[in-house]
């Protein structure tokens, strides 16, 4: 593996480069919220965000913090070495349907027990995501799910080049 030249790490940062590997999760008391369209989607201070080195941190959210009736279970499936198999879900708002923007664990690694039926979303398609009133910038790469704030120090996986990170 070919390891970059980790960011200069500001006041108030963490470095990803610091994040373990193998990908952890923790409880996580800032407020996440997502929303579209003027709908809130998603509200909390309760999530438990992931962590793996290189990466910028995904947020899964209980199902009582995200808007009743906004997911909807759509096809298709990808497997994490550490997580195990996700399902992704498709949010709808009237006649608006973000697919596959959602993605859980139904049955998690016993590693990463506590993410049963909390989801994570992909920050990009939202008109706003933020972490405790910042709005995010979504990792890079397609397949990336990372919420990027100025808390956080790079650089991060998904940029040209870091497939080998």
């Amino acid at each position: 593996m070919i390891r970059p030249k980790p960011d200069p790490v500001r006041e108030g940062q963490e470095s990803v480069w610091d994040y373990p590997r193998p990908a952890i999760a923790e409880p996580c008391a800032s407020r996440i919220m997502i929303e579209h369209h003027g709908v809130v989607i998603a509200n909390t201070q309760s999530s438990i965000r992931t962590l793996e080195t290189s990466h910028p941190p995904s947020y899964y959210i209980a199902p009582q913090d995200i808007m009743p009736g906004v997911l909807h279970r759509a096809e298709g499936s990808s497997f994490c070495e550490w997580k195990g198999s996700a399902t992704y879900w498709d949010v709808v708002i009237g006649d608006i349907r973000l697919p596959q923007v959602g993605w859980s664990y139904p049955n998690p690694s016993e590693t990463f027990a506590m993410l049963r039926d909390h989801v994570a979303f992909y920050a990009a398609p939202f008109d706003r995501c933020s972490v405790d009133g910042e709005t995010v910038t979504p990792q890079p790469g397609a397949f990336y799910g990372g919420w990027i704030t100025s808390k956080l120090a790079g650089p991060f996986k998904g940029i040209p080049g870091s497939r080998g990170w």
